[in-house]
């Protein structure tokens, strides 16, 4: 792909928007981060706190540890999180350091002080909107869309910053991904100077694999990559499914090491990437081969989610999974035609997984999720394929990718309602 072409910005553009550190599950930290920027806006702290929030958002705060809380739980712990103790010139990292001090003052905040969450009335599946209150004095942030899109601000009334985004369906302002196609990624990872995406890529490295190799040494959630490595050998094939799985173990324990996400997930940018990163150590390949094949793996992972959006009932590590898969492929040689038939394998093979929100779980899906991709990997090299007119598989696989966003997005949003209404009985 030429440089001056406007699909090489666009995929330059992509990744960089993408490629972005986050502590924590990057809902409740969304939501901390509206919190810290509404208190900073109101300008003193607050005393009390409104918290209105789509369901999904809320199904994927209920059950995650918020980092450096003291292991607290919830939305009210991260938007109190927020307030007492956020830097939201951090953004997605706005509670990445935090006092035993500020921790303390965290937990006074949640046991004396009014807290309350109710459910967003708007229809947008990304919806949160954080108001602090002061005596009579107030001041709100509305995010909507996707974590860091922040489209207004209000102080007593009197709007602060707005942008025509607000409270408009697909009002992202980030880089148009509709012409995206698993073709023009190949042949941008192909071409790209690694000059330009160098930097994103050996963070991602850098970050993921940090917090993977902790969630193997440490205690967290159900120790899914833990229990992998006991279990199922040090094959390369396990190693792979274990330390990304690891990686969530810690994340969604509260671990307070960032990672890099994807697709708006630090769950989906572990899968996409970690399983990459060690098939390429055991290959012993050149680093600008990994810098491809995570090319190729990040954009694979975002292409398909472009369809089915960031939130949905259609789990985001099945994407990953078969954007590592794609990743996997190109470490061993796969090109087009190659990477198309593994994403359709390990689409075929696992999409329909649901999400019901984040919690230690995610790991065994994230384990499943890399095994499904390194099995369509695995397909493709004996010569085996799925074809069109397989359940949702058809020929061609943008055509399949098409399927799969229509299954995600509007198939599966009855049973998103369920899953949501099912979750909310337990709180």
């Amino acid at each position: 792909m030429d440089k001056n072409d406007k699909r090489y910005k666009a995929y330059i553009d992509i990744l960089k928007e993408e490629l972005l550190p986050a502590m924590g599950c990057t809902e409740p930290i969304a939501i901390a981060y509206a919190a810290a920027k509404a208190t900073a806006i109101l300008g003193k702290q607050p005393d009390r706190v409104l918290i209105e929030a789509s369901p999904n958002i809320i199904k994927n705060v209920k059950s995650v540890v918020v980092p450096n809380t003291g292991n607290l739980k919830g939305i009210e712990a991260a938007a109190v999180a927020g307030v007492v103790a956020g830097d939201a010139d951090k953004v997605l990292e706005v509670i990445s350091s935090v006092s035993d001090e500020k921790r303390k003052d965290i937990k006074t905040f949640l046991e004396s002080k009014e807290t309350k969450v109710v459910k967003s009335e708007s229809d947008l599946i990304f919806n949160l909107i954080v108001t602090v209150f002061s005596g009579e004095s107030k001041a709100s942030v509305q995010i909507t869309d996707y974590h860091t899109n922040i489209v207004l601000i209000t102080k007593d009334g009197k709007i602060v910053y707005q942008n025509q985004a607000e409270e408009k369906a697909d009002s992202s302002t980030l880089t148009d991904r509709s012409t995206m196609n698993v073709k023009d990624i190949v042949d941008f990872a192909e071409s790209v100077e690694l000059s330009e995406v160098e930097d994103l890529l050996q963070r991602q490295i850098d970050c993921n694999m940090e917090i993977a190799e902790e969630g193997l040494k440490g205690d967290w959630g159900a120790n899914i990559g833990s229990v992998l490595v006991k279990t199922c050998g040090n094959d390369i094939q396990n190693r792979a499914k274990a330390m990304a799985a690891a990686g969530a173990d810690a994340r969604m324990g509260g671990c307070e090491l960032p990672v890099i996400i994807v697709s708006g997930s630090g769950n989906q940018g572990m899968t996409a990437s970690v399983p990459v990163i060690v098939y390429a150590k055991e290959l012993g390949v050149e680093k600008d081969t990994l810098f491809r094949a995570l090319t190729v793996a990040n954009l694979v992972t975002i292409h398909q989610k472009t369809g089915i959006g960031r939130l949905s009932a259609y789990c985001g590590a099945v994407s990953a999974g078969a954007g590592a898969g794609a990743g996997i492929s190109w470490l061993h040689g796969g090109r087009l035609n190659e990477i198309a038939h593994v994403i359709v394998n390990a689409l075929a093979t696992t999409s329909g997984i649901v999400c019901d929100g984040a919690k230690p779980s995610c790991a065994s899906k994230i384990a499943v999720s890399v095994e499904s991709g390194i099995l369509g990997f695995h397909m493709t090299q004996e010569g085996q394929q799925f074809y069109g007119g397989d359940g949702i598989v058809t020929k061609g696989i943008e055509n399949t990718i098409v399927n799969v966003g229509r299954l995600g997005h509007d198939g599966m949003s009855g049973t998103d309602k369920e899953i949501i209404d099912i979750m909310l009985e337990e709180v």
